[in-house]
């Protein structure tokens, strides 16, 4: 199985909406195979807690503002490991630390990474 349109849509959408935030380190993995509930993992760090936390927000405002229904969500208290689920995309945003301490692309390491399109950030001169 390999993940849906509709999954990758979200994808896209999560994955602007992290970087808008400086969202680091986003890396997407097609789950579909291994896991019958959910096609995408999306994976980012944030650099401390309070980025983690408004990387999460902005995530679910914009999935939210597309249409998208959220069915669970964890971690936002702690703003360490925050889990955004929205039934074919599962958003993972971690805090730094935490990440590599998880170390989730290990553990899905036989999983495909699915490429990941942002919009291309203007810079101050």
């Amino acid at each position: 199985m390999t993940a849906t349109d509709h999954a990758r849509e979200l994808l896209q959408i999560a994955a602007a909406a992290a970087d808008s935030k400086q969202a680091e380190d986003l890396v997407a993995l097609d789950v579909s195979g291994p896991l019958p509930l959910t096609d995408i993992f999306l994976l980012a760090t944030g650099r401390n807690e309070r980025n983690v936390i408004a990387i999460a927000s902005e995530i679910e405002d914009k999935l939210i503002e597309h249409g998208a229904k959220p069915l669970r969500r964890e971690g936002r208290a702690e703003g360490r490991w925050i889990l955004l689920d929205f039934g074919d995309l599962v958003v993972h945003v971690f805090h730094e630390e935490d990440r590599m301490y998880y170390s989730l692309e290990r553990l899905w390491k036989d999983c495909p990474a699915i490429p990941i399109t942002v919009p291309v950030r203007e810079t101050a001169e």
